[in-house]
Order: C-alpha cells, then sequence, then structure tokens
C-alpha cells in the first residue's frame, strides 16, 4: 500500500511539470491496460508489484489531469478582458485591506451583461480612492454578504522569475480563475446582508472574531500575528516582522501550522479524557480514551474551519483524521503508513498542493520527526532525557530541512535553532491558546498577556536577526536528492557506522554556485531593496 501511495504521488508531481495537459482518452486507455495488465499478473507477486506501482502512477497522473482540465474549462475569455461587466455574486473570503482599497475572493452567481461569461470564482480589488471616511465605512464588505458591481477583469498574471514566487500557480491553485477591480464609477449595491451557506457562516464568523481581536488590541503592534494565530489571517502581519520572522528560521510559527492545530487537539484530548474518567456513567457508555480521542479531532476539525482551512491545516487534518481512526480501532499502523494514509486524502481533493512549498517542508518535518523518534531502542526516562530528545528533535528539524529551503527560498536562518527552542513552546503552548481562549470568552486580559508575551519573544528575535542568514543560488535538482539522502543517513541511530558520511553527501548542496547564462540567453536577478525589488537583468 505505502509503495503504491507513493507512485501515486510521484504521477501527481509529473503533470505539474508538465508544460502542456495529455489527451484524455489515450491516457485513460494506458491506464485501463496497466489495470488489465495487473489482473492478469496477479498470481506473480513481485510482478503484481511492479505493474501496481506503475498503475498507480499513471492514476495520479490521469486523476491531475481530470481536475486541471475541469479548472482551465472554467476561465474568462479572451474577449472580455478589460470590459465592463456587471455582476451579481456573494464576498467569499475575509477582505484584505491595503491602502485605499479591499482586495477578496467573489464568488459569480449570475452574470447580467448580456453575452458575458466569467469564471465561477474571481478575485476582485475595491479601490475606494480619496473618499471620506464616513462613505467608505457605509460601504464597507463583509464575508457572506450578495452584492451586485459592475467589474473589469483580466485573466490572471504573474512574474517568471526562476526560483520565484509564483503567482499565477498560486491564483490557479485556489480556483481563482479571474483577477480585476470593481469599477469606481459605478453603482456598488448591496442586496443580502447574509448568505446562509456553510462555507459562508465561517467566513462572517471568522471576521467577527477578527473584529472582536482589533478592537481589544487597537493598534498593538504585534496585534496582527495574533489575529493570524486565531483564525489565520496572515495579511494582518506588517511586511517588516515577516522579514524577521524569516530571518530568524520561525515563520512556520506565525500563522496557524500543523504544530498548533495538534496541539489544540491534544489539550481538548486531555481535558475530555479527564473530565470524563469522573463519570461512572459516562465510563459505561463509551470508554475514556475514545472519548478523549473523538473530542481531539472535533478540536481539530472547528479549529481548522476557523484557520479557513487552508492546505496546511488539511494536511494535518487528515493525518490526525487517520492517527484517530487507527487509536479508535485500536490498531497501530505505523509512522510511515499513518504519514501516507495523511498524504493521499490531499492529494486526492487538492493535486496542486505539490506546487506549495509548505506541501513538502511539512510533510518533510513530519517524516523526519518520525524517523528520529521511533524505533528507537533503550528510552530513558527522566529531565535530562527529555532534554536530550528535545536536542534531537531540533537537531533533526534543523538539518533535515535545509537541503529543502536552499532549494525552495535560497536561503538558511543560522541561529533558527535558538530562535525555535524558545518560539515553539511559548507561541504553541502559551500565546496561541490564550489568543483561541480569547475566541471563545472575549476578556481583553487575555489578548493582553499574549502581546505582552509576544512584545518580548520579538525583542529576543530581534536581538538574534543580527545575525547573518545564509544565502546562496538554489542547488541543482541532483545535488538537492543527493542532500537530502545525505540527511538520512546522518540521522541514523547512534552506533551506525560512518554517519559522518552524510555530511559529505550536503557538500554538493552547500557549495553549489549560480550557473551563466549561455551565448544570447539572459537571467535575472531580484534584489530586496527597502520595500521594493530591483531587478537587474543581465545579457
Amino acid at each position: 500500500m505505502r509503495s503504491n501511495i507513493l507512485a501515486f504521488a510521484i504521477g501527481i508531481g509529473l503533470l505539474q511539470m508538465q508544460a502542456s495537459l495529455p489527451a484524455l482518452s489515450p491516457l485513460a486507455g494506458v491506464v485501463l491496460a496497466a489495470l488489465v495488465l495487473l489482473w492478469l499478473g496477479r498470481r506473480q507477486p513481485r510482478v503484481a508489484r511492479v505493474i501496481a506501482a506503475v498503475a498507480c502512477t499513471l492514476a495520479g497522473f490521469l486523476w491531475a489531469t481530470v481536475l486541471a482540465e475541469h479548472r482551465l474549462r472554467d476561465q474568462l475569455p479572451s474577449d472580455w478582458e478589460g470590459r465592463d461587466v456587471q455582476v451579481v455574486g456573494v464576498v467569499a473570503s475575509l477582505p484584505h485591506g491595503f491602502e485605499r482599497g479591499e482586495r477578496f475572493a467573489f464568488d459569480v452567481e449570475a452574470v447580467e451583461t448580456p453575452g458575458a461569461r466569467l469564471p465561477r470564482r474571481i478575485m476582485l480589488s475595491w479601490y475606494h480612492g480619496w473618499l471620506e471616511d464616513e462613505w467608505r465605512d457605509g460601504l464597507a464588505i463583509r464575508p457572506a454578504e450578495r452584492w451586485r458591481f459592475t467589474v473589469r477583469l483580466k485573466r490572471p498574471h504573474g512574474n517568471a522569475n526562476p526560483h520565484g514566487f509564483d503567482y499565477e500557480a498560486r491564483l490557479f491553485e485556489r480556483g481563482l480563475r479571474a483577477t480585476g477591480y470593481v469599477r469606481p464609477r459605478a453603482v456598488a449595491q448591496r442586496l443580502d446582508d447574509f448568505v446562509a451557506r456553510p462555507a459562508y457562516v465561517i467566513e462572517r464568523l471568522r471576521d467577527r472574531l477578527r473584529r472582536s481581536f482589533s478592537e481589544a488590541l487597537g493598534d498593538a503592534p504585534y496585534a496582527g500575528v495574533l489575529v493570524a494565530l486565531a483564525v489565520g489571517d496572515q495579511q494582518a502581519i506588517p511586511a517588516e516582522q515577516w522579514r524577521l520572522f524569516r530571518q530568524t528560521g520561525v515563520i512556520h510559527l506565525m500563522s496557524i501550522s500543523g504544530l498548533h492545530v495538534t496541539m489544540v487537539a491534544a489539550l481538548f484530548a486531555a481535558v475530555i479524557g479527564w473530565l470524563w474518567r469522573r463519570g461512572e456513567s459516562l465510563m459505561l457508555l463509551v470508554p475514556a480514551q475514545k472519548a478523549a480521542i473523538a473530542a481531539g479531532w472535533l478540536a481539530a476539525f472547528v479549529y481548522a474551519m476557523i484557520a479557513g482551512f487552508s492546505v496546511p491545516t488539511q494536511r494535518t487534518l487528515y493525518m490526525l483524521t487517520v492517527v484517530a481512526l487507527a487509536l479508535w480501532s485500536g490498531r497501530n499502523l505505523g509512522a510511515s503508513r499513518s504519514l501516507l494514509l495523511a498524504l493521499l486524502p490531499v492529494l486526492l481533493l487538492d493535486p496542486w498542493a505539490v506546487l506549495a512549498p509548505g506541501f513538502w517542508l511539512s510533510f518533510a518535518a513530519v517524516g523526519l520527526l518520525f524517523f528520529v523518534g521511533t524505533a528507537r531502542v533503550g528510552v530513558a526516562r527522566g529531565w535530562r532525557s527529555a532534554l536530550a530528545n528535545w536536542g534531537t528533535t531540533q537537531w533533526a528539524v534543523t538539518i533535515g530541512t535545509l537541503p529543502l529551503l536552499l532549494f525552495m527560498f535560497q536561503q538558511f536562518s543560522l541561529v533558527s535553532p535558538p530562535a525555535n527552542a524558545v518560539a515553539i513552546p511559548l507561541v504553541s503552548f502559551v500565546i496561541t491558546p490564550l489568543a483561541l481562549l480569547f475566541a471563545v470568552i472575549p476578556w481583553p486580559l487575555l489578548l493582553s498577556i499574549a502581546h505582552w508575551l509576544l512584545s518580548g519573544l520579538m525583542a529576543f528575535l530581534a536581538w538574534l536577526a543580527v545575525w547573518p542568514v545564509w544565502e546562496q543560488p538554489a542547488p541543482p535538482l541532483a545535488a538537492t536528492l543527493l542532500a537530502l539522502f545525505g540527511v538520512i543517513w546522518l540521522l541514523l541511530p547512534r552506533g551506525f557506522p560512518a554517519r559522518w558520511l552524510g555530511l559529505c553527501l550536503l557538500l554538493p548542496a552547500l557549495l553549489s554556485r549560480a550557473e551563466r547564462p549561455a551565448a544570447g540567453e539572459a537571467w535575472v536577478d531580484v534584489l530586496d531593496v527597502g520595500q521594493g525589488l530591483a531587478v537587474i537583468v543581465r545579457t
């Protein structure tokens, strides 16, 4: 089963690397032929395993092709780019404010302009211009509202810098097939204050929580971080703070990550399990262990919904679901099987997740923790053992994600281990629970304590940020794969001979240099200068 899931994932990844979609009919015929060969060779185990792996690879390729074909059909016709279109729809996401404007996802319900055809979901910007604040507040939009707009759209476009952020792929992954803006001189009309659909209800709840945080914190410098930890609104964090998080290697903690979802599930499971054991009738109804498992999963599900059900929270929720079902049934699936069973629903529901760096980093981090934390003999107990295990975990995650960070972001924070050693327990077990507790019990003192602790953490991170960041060109793919193999070799259990050879396998990735362009080609250097970007084109 594990090899088949990996083969299915490889097939999905291969599709994302293609320049164009293949024809569906021949591909479906190849998959059908592979299944027939699998049935014919079922009596020969070795042959059947090989054919099954090939069939699963082709099935993953076919599945990703079908979903991509379906999404590509939902696009804006080129004839309607840059033309005014009147639409009716629902605000489908939290509006993100910028200077003199707001940006939000909009679900199109009806197109009132004759002959026009639009995608089902678009990204709109509403520029308020230099209008009076009172008039702007009167037209403030909220999720789940139905509006009539006159919009002007275009197909998604993004910069094509190598190893840079692919904005067009990001919009495609989120199902946003056109971008545009609300025409400023046209009449914008609110038709309904609230559209009662499950997804819109969740977005309205997130908006209400975000407003309550803003009212309690006001202009506090780190209010955006607390909002991001509670409802997943990462746009509330200023760019300078993101830069500080990136320089110190704690950027994964300043949004709702798998660690936070797991922490909430464990906290609720412990509380419900403790309370359940106090009731004899409850114990006779359902064992306390199973009640704790159900409570932990339900808490993780609610938290993931409040967070907007982003891709990182989806991955964690699927993994917790697999573990919860295994514990409920009394079975031990093992680390690798649990990880792969969590991978399968992610790829089935969102095959474009492989395009996100967080997909690879999160699964790699969990896999490394499983690798260094399981199948160890003679585990000791006590505070020294706990401290040694914590150090091993930090070392494994730091050295294990190094090749991926260099390949995806071309940099690595040298102060990441001490920064995470302080930030992980403080953010996960103190600051985030206080922010979530305020969402349930709106007591401003809770946020004041959380913000005070966060201020101390930010001061510590600012002190660490003076140290340099390892920066280099992205290593070749072959060097990255070799470095990953070196990481696995280096993290083998103590006593395994020649573990130091893993460091030698890391050297090609660490010592890579940028390749000079061939004659007639050009390269682009993007330099971060202040608040903007300086682009240098060399020929």
